[in-house]
């Protein structure tokens, strides 16, 4: 029944038997108790029921211990054949992993790794090395997770997991590649194995341009074009870069190729929702919690669109919900840490944005969180070192000028090298938008706005962004040019219907155009805002619902 796969049925059976061997101990031969105790507790890890199934599987070991003791297997009162059962009894290798495994589910992780260590070298299986790997990995401990993955790669040269895991802890893609040299020369249509090491040396060591440009290479050629994985990636590493549109088009990409698809949809949901495509976000996690609820990426979506839609409460259920489902998600500790700032929870924040950075050293956006959070709490100092830190490790392109020139625009000092730095960044990447709104950001404090309007112009030559059609429209109004302002107003808001400063520009024009209709439009705005304040009423008793639930989660 067990290798039918009848669980429920082993379930029942087995805990009649070993009640009837308790009460009659002579009933069962030891290597036979042995058996039923791992068939019992292997139901049990079936029913999802782990530290039931931890406790049986302990009292499976014990028995085996004392059927080891046993020079000679003692005979059941049944006549039942023993020799062939204690040739096939189940490895006790197999059920410390299962014991590991259960611990892993029930987020035990040191004792798992407890287990695993009590198993000699020379006995583990490749399954035992990679979760040994991914223990030592996931719990700071970098050489014997090094070593584990190697021996991995020994066992299993296109263990390709493993090579990524090797590639995460610095190891050199040379030495990688080194260790599937043999595998590449013996198996047929292997050549783009290097090739793919390589770029993936290149995305963990954060140089994306030189991995967009390698696997660019190889999803072209012909074996591997339209790999879902591939084109993953590449989203990924536009995303990194900050080339946000070719991100969309290649997660877009995959998702026509693979309807199914959960893995990056976390980072694509939250650009659609930076878009202002909300409609598209809520669309999307509703498809993804119809594929699996048990995955990180539908509760990120979801709760990007409720953070864009300033619910940051029920935001921060939503992100601590999908840290629960998978700690190591990047994008959940950053969704629920922006949504901490947003609520004024800024130490709470950093906390976990410092989680994201340890997860993905090479992810800008978990240093910008971290920097925007020393800024709310005016920091400057903490903010300043932990940008020239991110210039440093990450090298001088046009993010991270940015992010160092965002920092010294806080100080009235440093505006001089703010503006260097800019122009650095804007040199690189005319059309970066970050740099773009940041130059603008200066040319407005120095009353530079027909600068600024030739600067918004250029951006906007080769791109459409809210963010930039809105701050060109406050630009127009500074140089009295209202009809070409109340144009980028509008197509700011048909970008993003919620964007409310691009609402508030465009009203306030209204407001200068018609100076009779005064008296009506203010009753009107009254109006208006005693409906936001029923709005913002209502908001608040939902934060107080969703205030509840994050006391469930333990996030207080």
């Amino acid at each position: 029944m067990a290798a039918a796969g009848l669980h429920s049925n082993v379930r029942l059976l087995s805990s009649l038997l070993l009640t009837m061997s308790n009460n009659n101990p002579e009933l069962f031969s030891p290597s036979q108790k042995y058996q039923l105790l791992v068939y019992h507790a292997d139901s049990l890890f079936h029913d999802k029921e782990y530290r039931n199934a931890v406790s049986k599987y302990t009292m499976a070991l014990q028995q085996k211990k004392a059927l080891s003791k046993t020079s000679k297997v003692r005979p059941s009162t049944g006549n039942s054949a023993s020799t062939p059962q204690s040739q096939c009894l189940p490895s006790e290798i197999e059920v410390k992993y299962k014991m590991a495994e259960c611990y892993t589910m029930l987020k035990q992780d040191k004792d798992a790794i407890a287990i695993l260590d009590g198993i000699p070298s020379r006995q583990r299986t490749p399954k035992i090395n990679m979760m040994l790997a991914n223990l030592y990995k996931k719990a700071g401990q970098e050489r014997p997770s090094v070593t584990s993955y190697k021996e991995v790669l020994r066992q299993c040269p296109l263990a390709l997991d493993a090579i990524l895991g090797l590639l995460s802890l610095s190891v050199k893609g040379a030495e990688v590649a080194s260790m599937t040299m043999n595998v590449i020369q013996t198996v047929p249509n292997l050549d783009w194995l290097s090739v793919w090491i390589k770029a993936y040396a290149f995305v963990h060591t954060g140089d994306n341009s030189r991995a967009i440009n390698t696997i660019c290479s190889l999803e072209k050629k012909s074996l591997l074009r339209d790999n879902v994985d591939l084109l993953g990636s590449l989203a990924d590493l536009y995303f990194r870069a900050g080339d946000n549109k070719n991100s969309v088009l290649k997660f877009e990409q995959a998702q026509m190729l693979d309807p199914y698809l959960i893995k990056g949809m976390d980072v694509y949901g939250y650009l659609l929702a930076r878009e202002g495509r909300l409609e598209d976000v809520e669309n999307l996690g509703c498809r993804l919690f119809n594929i699996s609820d048990q995955h990180a990426e539908p509760w990120v979506v979801s709760g990007c669109h409720s953070f864009y839609s300033k619910r940051y409460s029920r935001a921060l259920y939503l992100g601590a919900k999908a840290i629960q489902l998978n700690s190591n998600s990047v994008q959940a500790l950053l969704l629920k840490g922006a949504a901490l700032r947003n609520m004024g929870r800024v130490q709470e924040a950093i906390i976990h944005f410092r989680e994201a950075i340890r997860l993905a050293p090479c992810r800008l956006d978990c240093y910008e969180g971290l920097i925007e959070c020393y800024l709310a709490s005016n920091s400057i100092r903490e903010a300043m070192v932990m940008a020239n830190n991110v210039y440093k490790t990450l090298g001088a392109n046009a993010q991270t000028l940015t992010l160092l020139a965002t920092v010294c625009l806080e100080d009235p000092v440093t505006q001089e090298k703010a503006k260097t730095l800019l122009d650095k960044a804007l040199t690189q990447r005319p059309d970066y938008i970050k740099a773009v709104v940041k130059k603008a950001e200066l040319l407005s404090r120095e009353q530079k706005y027909e600068d600024g309007i030739a600067l918004l112009r250029n951006a906007l030559a080769n791109q459409s962004d809210c963010v930039l059609h809105r701050i060109l429209g406050d630009f127009l109004v500074a140089v009295n040019e209202y009809q070409e302002a109340m144009d980028q107003y509008s197509i700011a808001l048909s970008l993003d219907p919620n964007d409310q400063k691009s609402l508030e520009g465009m009203q306030k024009m209204e407001k200068e155009e018609s100076p009779t209709d005064a008296t009506q439009e203010e009753d009107v705005d009254d109006m208006e805002g005693s409906g936001e304040e029923g709005d913002l009423e209502g908001s608040d008793s939902e934060a107080a619902q969703w205030a509840d639930q994050e006391q469930w989660f333990g996030m207080q």
